[in-house]
């Protein structure tokens, strides 16, 4: 397993990214809790819009898929495809307070926009694809310098400095790639391998836990997360089935929108999960709580979140499912 150390307290002031005065989150516009199990919440998740969040635990802070872009701006998806926000994120990105890591599931302008791309700092951890890998430190002297590709189900520890030490344990954040796929096998696949119009894509399990604070190797999970990247339904999600149905997935942050190449009124391309994919990922995964997002931000999404919301009642999974808006936080228990 790979380790990436971070020290926070050796991060220059300011950053680009953010204005030096800022050490905390703005406030939530609503706080949800479990659905039926709340009480003794100890870390957080924001969802600042699409599909970037902030998760917040022992002083560490991880964004995945930072996109920042306001209503009006555009972002390539590909030759000749331009996609539109049509959404405000929840907070601007130099409101940001420190951030520690990124964690990035493909290299696509909705998932890491060109203001992104000229803000961040260039050596914030990144942990992504190996293509995405590729294209952030192509870039001369403005290449990122701390880029971490992780294939699937190959694992990375992310061992943040907090000063934070009890029992002779210290906290620490476990990423594993897992495997996701924006093109179905077939004639449209291999059409996209020749052209590389739609990146390759991962999504993620993070496991929060503490490990011996003498030994490296060590981690006991205390809290897991899937995020499942932008996806399909494809046979190859079925390994995570396979290998984590002995053990608890506390929460499932799932890409849904059913985002539509070149656009829903030209539908020739499905890339993201619709509805009812969603909820058979919901049933395959069987994840204790589920958090949609990545839903209503451009104008590519097909299938909005109301097509959810009636395909999980539906299943009589309404009391498994979590909603937020942009802005809005999901306290949990680690």
């Amino acid at each position: 397993m790979k380790h990436l150390y971070v020290d926070p307290r050796k991060e220059e002031a300011p950053t680009r990214e953010r204005k030096a005065h800022l050490t905390c989150l703005p406030k939530a516009k609503e706080t949800k809790l479990h659905p039926t199990r709340p009480g003794g919440e100890t870390a957080s998740l924001f969802f600042v819009g699409t599909a970037t969040t902030i998760l917040e635990w022992e002083g560490m802070r991880v964004m995945t898929d930072p996109n920042f872009l306001h209503a009006g701006d555009h972002v390539s998806l590909g030759p000749g495809i331009s996609a539109e926000r049509i959404t405000n994120p929840a907070v601007d990105l130099q409101d940001l307070p420190r951030i520690d890591a990124v964690l990035l599931s493909h290299y696509h302008g909705d998932h890491f926009d060109q203001k992104v791309e000229e803000s961040l700092r260039r050596d914030i951890p990144i942990i992504t694809t190996l293509h995405a890998k590729s294209c952030l430190q192509s870039k001369g002297q403005e290449s990122f310098s701390e880029v971490h590709d992780l294939e699937s189900f190959q694992s990375l520890m992310l061992d943040i400095e907090t000063g934070s030490i009890r029992a002779g344990k210290k906290p620490g954040i476990k990423v594993t790639g897992m495997p996701g796929k924006h093109v179905k096998p077939g004639l449209l696949s291999t059409a996209n391998n020749l052209l590389k119009a739609v990146p390759p894509s991962n999504g993620w399990m993070i496991e929060l836990g503490y490990r011996s604070a003498s030994d490296s190797e060590s981690f006991e999970n205390s809290y897991r997360i899937y995020i499942s990247g932008d996806t399909l339904m494809v046979d190859e999600l079925k390994e995570i089935h396979e290998r984590y149905k002995d053990q608890s997935i506390d929460l499932m942050l799932i890409h849904l929108g059913g985002t539509t190449l070149p656009s829903p009124a030209v539908p020739l391309l499905m890339v993201t999960m619709d509805a009812k994919q969603g909820v058979e990922l919901v049933q395959l995964i069987k994840p204790d709580v589920t958090i949609p997002i990545h839903y209503d931000d451009y104008n590519v999404f097909a299938s909005p979140l109301s097509d959810f919301k009636t395909a999980v009642d539906e299943a009589e999974l309404s009391s498994k499912v979590v909603y937020l808006d942009r802005k809005d936080e999901y306290k949990f228990k680690v």
